[in-house]
Formats: C-alpha cells, structure tokens, sequence
C-alpha cells in the first residue's frame, strides 16, 4: 500500500454524499468493477492507495455543512480490506460521523465491520446507520474460487445476524449473478432464504448478471481459464464485448427474488433501496446552529 495527501473526500449532493478512504482492494474478487479501466487506476490494484488525510477532510466538510444526510462508504473499494485492521480510517471515519449527527450506509463483505458494530449501534441510535453485505453464492467452496481473500458467505450471513440484534437495518447485494456459475435457482433461492431469516431491510440486483468492461474482463477470463476451463470461450460465444451479460435464467431468478420479497416485506428494487439508504429520517435533516 501506498500513502496520499487527498484533496476531498465527499461527493454528492443534496441529501446524500458518498467517500472512499482507500482505493484498490485486496479481497481479490474475480468480477471486480473497480478494476475497470475507465476508473484510471495509475497504481496496481492490490496496492491499496491510502487517503490518510480522509479523517481530517471529513471532520471539516462535514462541519461545513447546513444541514445533516447520510454519508457512504464502500461503492468502489471496500472500508473493511486487509489494511483497515492496523491503520482503522474507516473507524475514524465513523467516528467523525458521529460526533458530527451524520447517518452511514457503509457497504462490505467482510466481518471486520463487527469490529466497529459499537460506533454502528450509536449512529444508528443518533441518525441512522445501514449496513450493507453483499452475497453472492451459497456454495462455500465456490465462494473461495470467486471472493478468495474475504470472509466466506456463512460468516457474513452471522455479520447481518449481529447487526439485526442491534437494531441496524441490513441491505443485501445479491450481485453480481455470474453467468453458468452461480445463477442457478438453488443458490438464490438459498440467499434469499437466508435473508428472510436474518431479517435484512432489501435486497438490491442489477438484473441478475454481470457487467464487465476493459480491464475487468481481462481479468475475470484469466480467472476462468484458471477455475473454469473452457467457460470464457463460452461466454465471448454468447455475449462478445458486451457491457452487460445477463444470465439466461435472469427472468426466472427475477421471478423468484421479487416473489420472495413481496412475501416477507422485502424491499426489492435499487430504486427503493437507495431511497432508503440515503434518506436520513426527517427528524435529524433540520439546519443546527453548531453548522452556520
């Protein structure tokens, strides 16, 4: 990893802003979007970039602004990789949010966030505090191929657990939905079984499948040559250079997600979800005197 002196660190407006404290992952997932080129990463991507003034930059735009939102963390690089453990920005982050009467929406997939469920439990009690994991295959042994360097889909499941026991509403990403892979009926009937047990608040898709884009794509077929031999002749056969690759079972699986939360009172769409998750409940949005 590597240090940098960042210029800011919200972006947004209105009633929502978003910030990543690191940039690069180290979770190794083989479909990661962040590796897209059009993000212009200049560094490799396993060499985590550390905003290490974040702390600083969101303590002084935080008190500069009138009126309170929610702010988001983990979109493009997770806040919870291997290097949070020792240099704890993202802790300190949260921090600043609390002191300041901000809300979170911070999104993982990995169980370091337990570590920080008491700054979670107080933001939420303050404003409000959504956490969001995402699931992409029940299958233990798979998940090791797909998201090797990360805590498997068991132990995030027991991650929604905790966060359910403290009140913390949880959103789901069950994306993304890998072509002859992991879109089949039992696996998402499986993790959408699983989010009705444990009480999750929605459940966002894309569709169910998978975007890839120069960059991205070169390294998920290398990783398919590696685990899957023959499957990237397959999907250049079905899907060329397409951005987005839809599973063939898409209509189905939609079937079954939008079924199974319309039962349990699941929202189901991203609309709905990010409406949601960056909406901070009316009582906390009134200008404070402490912010003029």
């Amino acid at each position: 990893m590597h240090f940098v002196d960042a210029k800011g660190i919200l972006k947004g407006s209105g009633g929502y802003y978003g910030m990543n404290i690191y940039r690069g992952c180290t979770h190794g997932c083989i479909y990661c979007d962040s590796r897209s080129r059009c993000y212009q990463f200049t560094h490799p991507f396993e060499d985590i970039e550390v905003k290490q003034n974040a702390p600083e930059l969101l303590w002084a735009a935080l008190k500069s602004k009138r009126k309170k939102c929610m702010i988001g963390t983990g979109a493009m690089s997770d806040p919870y990789m291997h290097c949070e453990e020792e240099l704890q920005l993202t802790r300190k982050c949260l921090e600043i949010i609390l002191k300041n009467g901000f809300g979170a929406a911070i999104q993982t997939k990995s169980d370091r966030i337990l570590r920080d469920i008491d700054l979670l439990s107080e933001i939420n009690r303050s404003a409000k505090c959504v956490v969001q994991m995402t699931l992409t295959t029940y299958d233990e042994a798979l998940c090791r191929i797909v998201e090797p360097n990360v805590c498997n889909t068991k132990r995030r499941i027991e991650v929604l657990e905790e966060m359910q026991k403290r009140g913390i509403p949880t959103i789901v990403w069950i994306t993304p939905v890998l072509p002859f892979i992991n879109d089949t009926e039992d696996n998402i009937t499986a993790i959408l079984n699983e989010c009705v047990r444990v009480g999750v608040k929605g459940i966002i898709d894309f569709g169910m499948g998978l975007t890839l884009r120069e960059g991205d794509r070169e390294y998920y077929y290398a990783a398919l040559d590696r685990h899957f031999p023959g499957m990237k002749e397959q999907y250049i056969k079905r899907y060329g250079n397409s951005y987005v690759l839809p599973s063939p079972n898409a209509k189905k699986l939609t079937g079954i997600l939008r079924n199974i939360c319309k039962e349990n009172g699941i929202l189901s769409t991203p609309d709905d979800c990010f409406r949601f998750m960056q909406k901070l409940p009316d009582q906390y949005q009134q200008m404070s005197i402490f912010d003029l």
